[in-house]
């Protein structure tokens, strides 16, 4: 770990350190060390609890783990779940703990005590060899460290409180306020015992009235884990990469909101793109574009009930009810996102602002008509099954919006703050979305504006021939008739509009391998975006590449960016949205649905041209979905063979 290895116990750690652990209604990041710094409660955009991420000093943690900090561990998941358990040895032996947020069956009705045990956090200490001290250090900061928090001593633990929140804290040994403000106790585990620390999280509740749960924790931990096995089970994919996939698979189901179908592009806010730098935003939020890019990935891999609930949450926005459509939402489809600035919080390793909310909610950007459109075009194609006349009515008027505005410069995917221009990207999915609506309205007759659509379509893929490539850059460029670089213009084979063995496409290729790029990772882009600063190579577009490679027959090529890309994740295969090349450090929100999502499909993408050579025309996501079918290295769908568990939905 480098320049990493002196930490200490106030140190900021790598984000490399953390794993991620979640119950599909929020998620908790978890050193090596055994430190929870990061989670709010109870849902992925409430206020954090524990914010030591973005504070070292004033944000709250809750470590269990050995006295001395620089204990040795390894970690890993418990194979085909989200249940961490790491192994910590000492002079004196050694123990293992094993972490989860328990995660149930979906069942026909549920009181209201029981949704409870959603918002917990349950911590095993297992004894292996010797005896070993163990540190529990509880320090909750609720509202991001803006609120006072009250304790109460309970037999067998404590109960903290701020207004009407409370956590329930069980523990096996006497907590005592420390010189740092924390609660702490110490006790011994020897080889063969066992101790839970249980953590509930209540809301809206009178303090006066509770006391610590009795908790099962051994019948949740095997719950939760029969559940995760069972989930990871419905994948579908076996190929090169097959455990990357897979883990990816289960990054992507815990940035899920499960009580909406809704999807955070990640669990985290503010995590820099630069260490020091300004570009810190809040990611915890449900982007239309990143939601249905996820979606695209799951369905690759089999996974259709996450599609379908994410359609009905789109469903529930009414966008063809007038409503204009937004970039994105909050999880519950909230459309108000205002950006506030946190500012008595350091930040990560001193990167300010701590921003929450996210003003770019209120851009225009037109590409999210192409990406919703497109994942509802291949949900249509793989369930083989028409879709409900509310679902086309949305697409109707997304495709009726496309046609209308297409023309209109807009902020782009990478919602860049310097005004709006006439971005490739966003006139490639432009294209996408009328050629999938027409696809669409072919295959199950519904009806639409078919004669505007196919000429608006034909008129997009005209003025990205002609002002989207310059040939004289050699290139697509990042904006028509500009000659800057931009990583989107990758996605141009993906999306089927040319093939990646288009001498356009060749040349485009080379000119970001050569100009774009740092220890082979790619950029998004190079040019000013009017914000200070700079930040790292970006994962999704370091995958991107790899999919050009293998479609362009260039499959050794693709395969070693693919092993580069993956090689910096950390021990528990997570990535974050940034690279810095030369540090190695991982950068920006953690871990990221981009990318994994983008792992996932390079993967099938590389696993398909194996078996099938280059792509020599044009080909869309879901023909190359049938054709990874035929290559036997994607089976058809087990999900209807059994009825799968799922999270428990809020009442």
């Amino acid at each position: 770990m480098g320049k990493w290895q002196a930490l200490t116990e106030n140190d900021y750690r790598p984000l490399r350190d953390y794993a991620l652990i979640g119950d599909a209604h929020t998620a908790a990041l978890v050193s090596s060390n055994g430190s929870l710094d990061w989670l709010c409660w109870p849902r992925f955009d409430s206020p954090a609890i524990f914010c030591r991420l973005l504070d070292r000093h004033k944000g709250g943690y809750f470590r269990v783990g050995p006295v001395s900090p620089h204990a040795a561990s390894t970690r890993s998941y418990i194979e085909d779940t989200n249940v961490l358990t790491t192994i910590f040895s000492t002079g004196t032996g050694r123990f293992r703990l094993t972490d989860l947020m328990p995660v149930e069956r979906l069942t026909a009705t549920h009181e209201r005590e029981d949704i409870a045990s959603s918002y917990r956090i349950l911590r095993l200490i297992e004894g292996l060899d010797g005896d070993t001290e163990v540190v529990v250090s509880f320090f909750p900061t609720f509202d991001y460290a803006r609120a006072e928090a009250s304790f109460e001593p309970q037999e067998g633990g404590v109960i903290a409180y701020s207004g009407r929140e409370a956590l329930c804290l069980f523990c096996p040994a006497k907590l005592e306020r420390d010189e740092t403000g924390a609660l702490t106790c110490r006790f011994k585990i020897r080889a063969g015992e066992r101790r839970w620390i249980t953590l509930t999280y209540f809301q809206d509740t009178a303090h006066s009235s509770l006391t610590l749960p009795v908790i099962d924790a051994d019948k949740e931990l095997q719950r939760t884990l029969e559940y995760w096995r069972e989930w990871c089970d419905t994948c579908r994919y076996q190929g090169p990469y097959e455990g990357m996939v897979r883990r990816s698979a289960l990054v992507l189901k815990l940035l899920t909101y499960e009580p909406t179908g809704a999807l955070v592009a990640a669990p985290t806010t503010s995590l820099p793109e630069e260490i020091g730098g300004v570009r810190n935003w809040d990611y915890r939020f449900t982007w239309l574009r990143d939601s249905s890019l996820i979606l695209y990935a799951l369905q690759l891999l089999g996974y259709y009930e996450e599609a379908t609930d994410f359609f009905d949450w789109l469903d529930g926005l009414c966008i063809p009810c007038g409503h204009e459509l937004q970039i994105m939402y909050r999880i519950d489809g909230g459309s108000e996102l205002p950006e506030q600035t946190l500012s008595h919080l350091e930040g990560y390793r001193g990167s300010k602002p701590v921003r929450i909310g996210n003003g770019a909610y209120n851009q225009k950007q037109l590409d999210i008509y192409g990406e919703v459109i497109d994942a509802a075009y291949l949900y249509h194609e793989q369930m083989r099954q028409p879709l409900s006349s509310e679902t086309w009515e949305m697409l109707k008027y997304m495709a009726d919006q496309t046609a209308a505005r297409w023309r209109e410069p807009d902020s782009g995917i990478w919602e860049v703050r310097g005004g709006p221009r006439h971005f490739l990207y966003s006139k490639l999915l432009c294209w996408v979305a009328l050629d999938r609506a027409l696809r669409l309205s072919s295959k199950d007759g519904f009806q639409g504006n078919i004669s505007v659509w196919e000429r608006a379509r034909e008129e997009i893929r005209q003025a990205i021939l002609t002002e989207g490539y310059n040939s004289s850059v050699g290139s697509f460029t990042q904006a028509l008739g500009e000659t800057a670089l931009d990583a989107s213009a990758l996605v141009i084979p993906q999306v089927g509009f040319l093939p990646a063995t288009d001498p356009r496409v060749i040349s485009t290729v080379g000119k970001i391998q050569e100009r774009l790029t740092s220890h082979g990772l790619v950029y998004r882009y190079l040019s000013d975006d009017a914000l200070p600063g700079g930040e790292a190579t970006f994962a999704l577009c370091s995958f991107w590449l790899v999919d050009c490679l293998a479609q362009g027959g260039r499959l050794d090529e693709a395969r070693a960016l693919f092993e580069k890309v993956t090689g910096y994740a950390n021990d528990l295969g997570l990535l974050s949205e940034e690279i810095d090349p030369v540090s190695r450090e991982l950068m920006g929100n953690y871990p990221q649905g981009f990318t994994h999502l983008g792992l996932i499909r390079s993967a099938l993408n590389i696993a398909k041209c194996e078996e099938m050579g280059a792509e020599e025309q044009p080909e869309n996501q879901a023909e190359r979905a049938g054709k990874l079918r035929r290559t036997g290295k994607v089976s058809e769908s087990r999900a209807s063979d059994k009825q799968r568990g799922r999270p428990r939905s809020e009442t």
